[in-house]
């Protein structure tokens, strides 16, 4: 199979998989503290972690929040004056519905100040996109090794991390630490298929020592880095450690400059100033990504 191929497959796989992570962002895009949300801003019941954002009861009534589950505006209403509350017992007291618990819900380009929360809208296309590039990236550094199952198994999640992170600034243990389970023992699988490129040992110690030092960061500086990330290095260490040391040191790098970056221009900006926590969880795994492709197509 040609590198052009492995690339068009990996791209195709990540549009697909991407596609199907709407709704496990708006699952998981709580803030820290709260349980996973199963409900529609209309309180509906949303099952399932797969699959688009939206609501079948809203989508079959055409009801929503403002914004229904599809993101368009329904039906306005003429605007009357209020109304006395109603009485126990009364007839309009049994149907006034519980207002939802809209906090977090927000379209993933909504995490700025000074925007408007847009309810139950992950952006399946701008997921999809994303994973789908990150999916060709790492098929065109590695080529056709084992590995590559690995990277095109782990980026989806990552993804998700991402979309989680940036929303809510949460990275939530139902996805970080599987990934790092996940990465040692796929890559433990690969380890034993012919014409691998990495180091399985590596990638064990590459993952305590990372999981180790941003832990304590996170003692150092707990305003600055959650436990989030300290488990989430864990398999960011492990993916940057199959191909060895250097890469490691390349990837963790690349995080903390595409951080300082960004933070900087927040500030040249003046959207920001030096003591405004944002996520860290986005860079992280950018960085990992630039040290995986570096090393995939050093190795």
């Amino acid at each position: 199979m040609t590198t052009g191929l492995v690339v068009l497959v990996a791209a195709v796989w990540g549009a697909l998989a991407g596609a199907l992570l709407p709704r496990a962002a708006y699952r998981f895009a709580v803030p820290s503290g709260e349980s996973w949300r199963d409900r529609c801003p209309d309180g509906h019941p949303v099952r399932g972690w797969l699959g688009w954002a939206r609501c079948a009861a809203c989508a079959g009534t055409g009801a929503g929040a403002g914004r229904g589950a599809h993101g368009a505006r329904g039906p306005r209403r003429p605007r009357e004056a209020p109304d006395a509350p109603d009485a126990p017992g009364s007839p309009g007291a049994q149907d006034a519905p519980t207002a939802p618990d809209l906090r977090g819900a927000r379209d993933l380009g909504d995490s700025l100040p000074g925007v408007p929360p847009a309810p139950y809208r992950p952006s399946a296309v701008l997921l999809a996109a994303a994973t789908a590039l990150v999916c060709a990236l790492l098929a065109a550094a590695t080529g056709t090794r084992p590995e590559l199952a690995v990277w095109l198994l782990l980026a989806p999640v990552g993804v998700l991390l991402a979309a989680v992170d940036i929303r809510v600034r949460r990275l939530p243990d139902p996805l970080t630490l599987p990934l790092a389970a996940g990465a040692l023992a796929l890559l433990g699988l690969a380890a034993l298929l012919p014409e691998h490129a990495g180091h399985w040992p590596t990638a064990l110690g590459a993952a305590l020592a990372l999981g180790a030092g941003y832990y304590a960061l996170c003692l150092v500086n707990p305003g600055g880095m959650g436990f989030g990330d300290v488990k989430l290095a864990l398999g960011a260490g492990a993916v940057l450690g199959w191909y060895g040391w250097p890469t490691v040191l390349l990837g963790t790098f690349a995080a903390f400059l595409l951080g300082a970056l960004y933070g900087g221009a927040l500030v040249l900006a003046r959207r920001a100033d030096r003591k405004t926590a944002v996520p860290f969880g986005p860079f992280l795994l950018a960085g990992t990504l630039a040290g995986l492709l570096a090393g995939a197509y050093a190795a």
